[in-house]
């Protein structure tokens, strides 16, 4: 990437806050287009992350998992209807290497039920590696790290 240092945040600050859009919008099947064909995207609470484990809450090795997620979520999971509110901190950095960025952002996400009730869902931080895939900046790896170990219901939406 030969991007300028602000050029370069801007683009991934700007993939991170587009990520959430998509999700908070209800945009769940343009979700799986933020990631590479041959991507990583996992939830796992903050303690399995701090032990190496593998496992986490669930996984997904390709785009082509992600959108069978969707499918799943639009035709054979039964939940009660609703719908997030992603609140994003500040992006940084953490480093670049061989057209790689690795950054980290902080969340937390509300969850709002088709009653009108809010609450908050999720806290914790998205752990980012991106890359450039023709002109766009593409995740090619998230780790969803959760602050807490307890998950009050099934995630179904995207993180």
């Amino acid at each position: 990437m030969n991007a300028s240092q602000p050029d370069r945040h801007h683009r991934v600050v700007s993939l991170v806050g587009d990520y959430a859009h998509c999700i908070d919008e209800e945009e769940y099947e343009s979700w799986p287009e933020f990631f590479t064909d041959d991507c990583y995207y996992q939830v796992t609470s903050r303690e399995s992350y701090k032990k190496a484990m593998p496992i986490g809450i669930f996984q997904c090795n390709s785009k082509g998992m992600l959108v069978d997620r969707i499918y799943s979520m639009r035709k054979a999971n039964i939940f009660e209807p609703h719908r997030y509110r992603h609140l994003l901190g500040a992006t940084k950095i953490t480093g670049e290497q061989d057209g790689v960025i690795e950054s980290i952002t902080s969340f937390a996400v509300v969850r709002i039920m088709d009653s009108g009730k809010s609450d908050l869902f999720l806290s914790g931080v998205y752990r980012d590696s991106m890359k450039e895939v023709g002109d766009q900046l593409k995740l090619s790896k998230r780790i969803v790290v959760l602050d807490s170990s307890r998950v009050d219901t099934l995630i179904v939406l995207p993180i």
